[in-house]
């Protein structure tokens, strides 16, 4: 049974122009140097705070594998002890009790899985991945983190959309290092104006 409660939500930090990595995947764009006086201060615990509101994460494999890469640098594992669901068909490494691998059919996993167990599901990534949430109707929320920079190519936050998705616009802030952040509501098709 589904919990009525639960709120899937697709969130992604990409460029100005639209690209969540570049083709090689890398995400060395990230790390901006760009300063906005009049934008809010993101804190340590602020983040933190944040982080605890979502129950589980659910990603692609190239995006674990970024994750991977970021914690053997020395960043850190992103999703703390989360449960993440990584969508894959390879076998990768699993560094973690938290991590699971699933290679079935979205729509189950999270209706039939993560819904029942999770208030709030949060996709993490990948272009291919977020889409395929949207054509299937399951995002609720999607959150958008615009970092000033644009890179000109690589892979597009949402990859084979195949018809119009309505969003309504709930939040925009603007934080001190230049990113934009935006929530909008997935409007399901039909749906009345607010």
């Amino acid at each position: 049974m589904t919990n009525a409660d639960s709120r899937v939500t697709i969130h992604m930090a990409a460029s100005l122009d639209g690209y969540i990595a570049r083709k090689d995947g890398s995400v060395d764009w990230l790390e901006t140097a760009d300063h906005f006086d009049g934008g809010e201060v993101m804190t340590p615990e602020s983040v933190v705070e944040f982080l605890r509101t979502i129950d589980c994460y659910v990603m692609g494999s190239r995006t674990y594998e970024t994750a991977l890469d970021f914690e053997a640098r020395g960043l850190g594992w992103a999703y703390g002890d989360k449960p993440t669901f990584v969508l894959t068909r390879r076998t990768l490494p699993r560094t973690r009790n938290t991590v699971e691998f699933h290679s079935g059919d979205l729509r189950r996993l999270v209706e039939e899985r993560l819904k029942p167990a999770y208030r709030d599901i949060w996709f993490a990534g990948g272009g291919a991945v977020s889409g395929e949430c949207l054509r299937l109707g399951l995002a609720d929320e999607l959150r958008y983190s615009i970092l000033p920079v644009l890179i000109g190519d690589g892979i597009a936050f949402f990859e084979r959309l195949d018809r119009d998705v309505p969003l309504h616009l709930l939040e925009v802030k603007a934080y001190q290092s230049g990113m934009l952040a935006l929530r909008y509501e997935v409007r399901q098709s039909g749906a009345d104006s607010p």
